[in-house]
């Protein structure tokens, strides 16, 4: 009745036991504390049935935090045990516990923290951006997070029920295969990805839309922000990258369920062709994460330089060429594969040239900063540990793209220094740029600077200290996945100044919580009464409240220019004139999006653990919840017009 789940899959380390003993006990304060202070009305009203497009930002952005509170945890777990695994000493976890831990810090951190931070924060900006009241399909956006929240839940789940893929976070056959992993840790991995994947594809034609057919009138192609025009492409890439992920997991899952041989040497099968696959939606992936964050990046230095931005079309057309380039790189993560030089000769040289636009983006902020009246306020000083560390991640990766040095240094942590370097230094240090920058926009109240300047100064001193001295491991000759290593090597100290590196990193996270505890707790004297909170705003979501209301605009507005807002403000006034308020039409709230994401995560439950009468019986629910949406139309409502003066006379 219950498959392949019986009391086993229980059975776990100490680790595990304290981790699961942890989290049920996080669940039970929650839900003491939501029944304690009556919210769960409001909680399912408000936030969980929404189809608003800044609830949902915010959503993603929460269960990001999550996500990375326990890819820290990893991170830290990995650094300790090589700091101790040295010589007689084999630390404190085995080496198959070691290898699950890898695989999820790496899931985690890829798709549950990058591709959460990403698409919550185009979520909150990207129609404030272009002047719109919401995305383009308010249902499927709420789907969609849910679709990728329900994909997350999986990797908390395999703490307690069962356990986590260990082969790698790209699952590479045969080792992922059912021949060498009979076990459930793969299946809860394919699912994990699968189902957050859907959701993420979702997104991308969402938010693609929104930008092609919502923009407010007169913003053309040529005038909409950078971080909007960032967007643009990153959409285009998940249109185009994340079909091959979908496809590739499902013939790996295939294999797995049907015994076919797509990726089997038995029958005609080739691991290689996976590997192409992986890969071929892997390095767009890079790119979906980054380009964001460099559309963050050129709406910050401006308004921190007071100067408009150096180069707008030069940074355009570099978008779009690295949007393009990105699909023809692939190979560069296998070419140790033997392909012969002629390919490792054209993709090395690909390589090299996608730094030529990067290139030109890092320079057009540091000419738009070139006398320029900068402020060094913690958006600001997120960008320059960016361009400090996410330079050197390039520089190295351009090291990397010569075949030759490839085959010394690929299965090496200069590797992980290298990725973790762009990663960590361009993707996460953008969007924490992003979370100091718009925090007063989202909420109606700014965060205190002194305590996010020593959360970024022990961030970037603790990066430093945790990933440079791997490059060095490296070149010695330290391998990936290693738990393990002889006291001849002489390794052992650079290793324990990475995990002090580690340490100093988590202090920093501690800061950041601190930051927002103190900024809620002193939320009225920090109040962005102007709706701009850092006096020189230059795009449309300026142009309204700080926090926007619901509808986000009172009236459509019209835009002349690149920097819509910045050019009222120079002609003395905040907004557009009003004349007249009418009603809008807004689209209702729906449980329909929770509901099948809900299934979603028990129907993968139950294919893990073969349990087929529940996948059966979610898959039906998932089908009906879809069918009702279809025939059984969502009452959407009208804001009308006194209601709209109302609220922005209370507002202004």
């Amino acid at each position: 009745m219950f498959g392949r789940l019986n009391e086993l899959a229980l059975k776990h380390d100490y680790i595990e036991y304290m981790a699961g003993v942890s989290m049920f006990f996080g669940l039970v304060f929650i839900i003491f504390l939501i029944t304690y202070l009556k919210r769960w009305k409001w909680l399912w009203r408000e936030w969980i049935t929404s189809v608003d497009h800044k609830k949902i930002g915010v959503m993603y952005i929460v269960t990001s935090f999550i996500m990375l509170v326990k890819g820290l945890i990893d991170g830290l777990m990995m650094r300790a045990q090589q700091a101790t695994a040295c010589g007689d000493s084999f630390g404190y976890l085995h080496a198959e516990h070691f290898q699950q831990i890898f695989t999820a810090h790496g899931v985690t951190m890829i798709f549950f923290v990058g591709m959460g931070v990403i698409f919550g924060i185009i979520n909150i900006l990207l129609p404030l951006q272009i002047g719109a009241r919401d995305v383009a399909f308010p249902f499927l956006n709420s789907l969609s997070f849910w679709l990728f929240a329900s994909g997350s839940l999986y990797i908390l789940i395999s703490l307690v029920i069962g356990t986590f893929a260990g082969t790698g976070w790209v699952a590479y056959p045969p080792l992922s295969g059912l021949k060498y992993n009979p076990g459930v840790g793969v299946d809860y991995w394919l699912w994990s990805i699968q189902i957050s994947g859907a959701g993420s594809l979702l997104s991308g034609v969402n938010f693609l839309v929104t930008i092609i057919k919502m923009r407010c009138k007169g913003m053309t192609f040529m005038k909409m922000p950078i971080f909007v025009w960032a967007s643009f492409a990153t959409m285009i890439l998940v249109i185009f990258a994340f079909p091959v992920l979908t496809a590739t997991i499902g013939m790996l899952s295939s294999d797995r369920l049907l015994d076919t041989h797509f990726f089997t040497s038995d029958l005609g099968g080739n691991p290689m062709m996976y590997i192409n696959l992986i890969w071929a939606w892997g390095h767009p992936e890079v790119y979906i994460l980054v380009l964001p964050a460099f559309g963050i990046f050129s709406e910050i230095v401006p308004v921190f330089s007071k100067k408009k931005l150096f180069g707008y079309t030069s940074m355009v057309w570099a978008i779009i060429a690295i949007a393009f380039l990105s699909f023809i790189v692939w190979l560069h993560h296998f070419f140790t594969m033997g392909a012969g030089a002629n390919v490792n000769s054209f993709f090395g040289i690909m390589t090299m040239i996608i730094a030529i636009p990067t290139g030109v983006k890092i320079f057009n902020w540091l000419f738009t900063m070139f006398r320029g009246k900068v402020t060094f306020t913690t958006p600001m000083m997120w960008f320059l540990g960016f361009v400090v560390i996410f330079t050197t991640g390039g520089m190295t990766g351009v090291l990397m793209s010569i075949p030759g040095v490839d085959f010394q240094v690929h299965n090496s942590l200069f590797l992980i220094a290298h990725f973790h370097s762009v990663i960590i230094g361009g993707v996460l240090f953008g969007f924490f740029a992003g979370y100091a920058y718009w925090f007063p926009k989202v909420t109606g109240f700014r965060l205190i600077e002194k305590w996010g300047k020593i959360a970024f100064w022990f961030w970037i001193v603790g990066f430093i200290v945790a990933f440079f001295p791997l490059y060095i491991l490296g070149l010695d000759g330290a391998t990936r996945r290693l738990n393990h290593y002889e006291a001849a090597t002489g390794w052992q100290p650079l290793f324990i100044i990475a995990a002090c590196g580690a340490f100093l990193i988590l202090i920093g996270f501690c800061f950041q919580v601190l930051q927002l505890w103190k900024s809620i707790k002193h939320r009225d004297e920090n109040k962005d009464v102007t709706g701009d909170a850092w006096g020189d705003g230059r795009n449309l979501e300026w142009s309204t409240t700080s926090p926007p209301p619901f509808y986000n605009f009172a009236i459509e507005p019209t835009v002349e220019g690149r920097d819509a807002f910045w050019e009222m403000k120079q002609q003395g006034t905040n907004k557009q004139k009003i004349e007249k308020y009418e009603n809008i039409h807004m689209p209702s709230n729906t449980s329909l999006g929770f509901l099948i994401g809900f299934l979603s995560c028990v129907f993968g439950f139950a294919m893990v653990w073969h349990i087929w009468w529940m996948a059966l019986l979610t898959f039906a629910g998932m089908l009906a919840c879809l069918i009702t949406r279809l025939y059984v139309k969502n009452i959407d409502y009208y804001v009308m017009a006194e209601e709209v003066e109302q609220i922005e006379n209370r507002n202004s």
